[in-house]
């Protein structure tokens, strides 16, 4: 109980459930993990300053992006998607109708958020575009935002663990198998999908739950509050709904191109001014509205960097796993459950399945090896672990990302309505669906 990791990951989640801010949450856990481990303060603040560079360009990519979505609301074609959505439900809609409605609403979220990872590769940055918009929509039908939370981290995480393309492609062949290969694991890469579907089939039930059960019952949002975030002046000019869409194209072909969502929102920022859209005496406003919305996604990744920084230099993950020897002994069932619940620490502290892979991966591998696990086996044990805590932890961007969209009229809670449903849903699961596969496989 007292190993360094485990010491920050808890107070971390116990000072985010008590509305800590995620940030100070995380610079006061780094700080008290680094003294439980007999690192001096110095030595560290030290590692968490070393740390903090890693997470810079993430929050400037999120500030841009914030910068590029308030000037594609300022267009008005978000306006116009919400109104065109809304007008295909009548008045007088049925019940039958409504829950129609609401059923292809959810599926169209999540295929768009199954193709941020593959298709359109651009992870969460179409969240704060084309989210917001649409809480008009969800508020007119009094739809649950956890639910909505739900759905898209579910794309955002069940995709890449499952399908070998785009950010799955990096994923599964080029981090996991690359990292089970190395570290002694003899297993073809044609067979990882087949190997993560079954813990992926563990998420897609906790998905059914939260739409069928958890957050099926209506929730009330005030319109008053979704009103005041729509930027003032907006004019339905044809010429500004073809400069947006000219704009998105132009930044998502660049952001694909030189693989910089920099680049691309900068170069649909200047379309945007170009088009009239936004005037040159403007610019200040819209980039300081756009920081806003992404500010605290930039700040709590910078502070994840340094987190996960200190957790590497208190060597706290290895002592963790080498303890699993001595308090269980040849129990293979215990080692599975012990190494899930670690992997879920570990994740839940860096709030990256792909920065965690290379941390585990060079103990779990030789380790499940040991207690007589199989190549499939081992394979489960790491890709789950590594995934565990991405769809629960604050410092995640697939919990972050939907925060960004649902959240900028202040309705949202970060923690209460993103982190926890997600985590319930999903992590629980992943540990029984990813334990259940090890032992069997």
């Amino acid at each position: 109980m007292f190993n360094p990791v485990v010491v920050a990951v808890i107070l971390m989640i116990v000072l985010s459930l008590f509305r800590i801010n995620v940030v100070i949450a995380l610079i006061f856990s780094a700080i008290i993990g680094g003294l439980v481990s007999g690192l001096s303060l110095f030595e560290t603040v030290d590692a968490f300053s070393s740390g903090l560079g890693g997470g810079a360009s993430i929050a400037l990519n999120y500030a841009m992006l914030g910068a590029f979505a308030v000037a594609i609301s300022k267009s008005g074609i978000t306006d116009l998607l919400a109104k065109k959505i809304i007008s295909k439900m009548k008045s007088d809609a049925t019940k039958k109708e409504i829950i129609w409605f609401k059923a292809v609403l959810l599926t169209l979220i999540l295929l768009a958020s199954v193709s941020s990872q593959n298709l359109i590769p651009v992870h969460i940055a179409f969240i704060p575009i084309l989210i917001p918009p649409l809480l008009h929509v969800f508020a007119e039908y009094k739809i649950d935002r956890r639910l909505i939370a739900c759905v898209l981290t579910f794309g955002l995480t069940a995709t890449y663990m499952l399908l070998p393309v785009g950010f799955g492609g990096i994923f599964l062949n080029n981090i996991l198998h690359k990292n089970l290969v190395e570290n002694g694991a003899n297993i073809a890469v044609e067979q990882l999908p087949f190997v993560m579907a079954i813990p992926v089939s563990g998420m897609f039930l906790g998905l059914l739950v939260a739409i069928f059960f958890t957050y099926k019952k209506p929730r009330d949002y005030s319109i008053k509050k979704i009103k005041e975030i729509e930027p003032e002046n907006k004019q339905m000019k044809p010429s500004y709904i073809v400069t947006a869409l000219v704009a998105i194209v132009a930044a998502l072909s660049l952001q694909l191109y030189t693989d910089s969502i920099i680049v691309g929102s900068l170069v649909g920022f200047i379309i945007f001014m170009m088009g009239g859209v936004i005037k040159v005496d403007e610019t200040q406003d819209v980039f300081t509205k756009g920081v806003h919305m992404m500010a605290m996604i930039g700040f709590i990744m910078i502070a994840a960097s340094g987190f996960a920084e200190v957790m590497k230099a208190t060597q706290g993950i290895e002592s963790l796993v080498g303890s699993i020897t001595s308090v269980i002994g040849d129990n293979k069932s215990f080692a599975a459950l012990f190494m899930l619940v670690v992997g879920l620490l570990v994740t839940m502290g860096i709030g990256s399945s792909f920065s965690t892979i290379p941390i585990i991966a060079v103990i779990y591998v030789p380790l499940a090896m040991q207690f007589g696990f199989s190549p499939l086996g081992v394979a489960v044990l790491v890709g789950t672990a590594a995934a565990l805590g991405d769809a629960g932890s604050p410092a995640s961007d697939s919990t972050l990302g939907p925060t960004s969209g649902l959240g900028v009229d202040g309705q949202h809670d970060h923690i209460w309505d993103s982190v926890v449903p997600t985590f319930l849903h999903y992590n629980i699961p992943l540990i029984l669906f990813g334990w259940l596969a090890a032992l069997y496989l």
